[in-house]
């Protein structure tokens, strides 16, 4: 399985993230109303922060990834907190190296970016089976209730990401 990630670097690509993913929200299962989830998927590209896009060996879109610097609780000041908007793969990607892979581009990404980034954020339904893959990667900091259910806020150094990641078989990428 040859796939491949890809920063959206151009208003083509671009459309393509906003596309694909609009086109699987419902597999997105997220806890919001469409408005607020939508600020959330497109916040990647309309505040100057990043999104990319993974492919397969046919140059179809199979994946996407977006994240924004520094939280709404400090006006997003805080430049120095990654906050993950988004992570998604197509059914038929999961239970695969992918997401070890999408992991390994994403912190040798941010590792090689003129800026210091010391946390990543996120946020995931309350749900057992994604409570047992967040943990390996980060702390489960809260639990908060939002009208479509309970939403779990994880934190963790960028540096024990980056660790993390690097211990497993890896391709240079940057």
């Amino acid at each position: 399985m040859d796939c491949y990630f890809s920063r959206c670097s151009s208003l083509f690509y671009d459309k393509k993230y906003l596309e694909f993913l609009l086109e699987h929200y419902t597999q997105l299962n997220l806890p919001y109303s469409f408005p607020a989830a939508l600020s959330f998927l497109a916040s990647p590209i309309l505040m100057e922060a990043e999104a990319f896009l993974c492919f397969n060996e046919d140059y179809e879109t199979i994946g996407a990834l977006g994240y924004i610097y520094g939280t709404g609780e400090n006006q997003y000041e805080d430049t120095q907190v990654v906050q993950i908007q988004i992570v998604f793969l197509l059914e038929e990607y999961r239970r695969t190296r992918l997401f070890l892979q999408g992991l390994q581009y994403l912190t040798q990404y941010i590792a090689q970016l003129d800026r210091e980034v010391r946390e990543i954020r996120f946020w995931a339904p309350a749900d057992n089976d994604l409570r047992k893959l967040c943990t390996k990667v980060a702390e489960r900091k809260t639990t908060a209730e939002s009208v479509f259910g309970e939403i779990d806020e994880y934190r963790a150094s960028f540096q024990a990401w980056h660790s993390y990641a690097a211990k497993f078989r890896h391709e240079t990428y940057f």
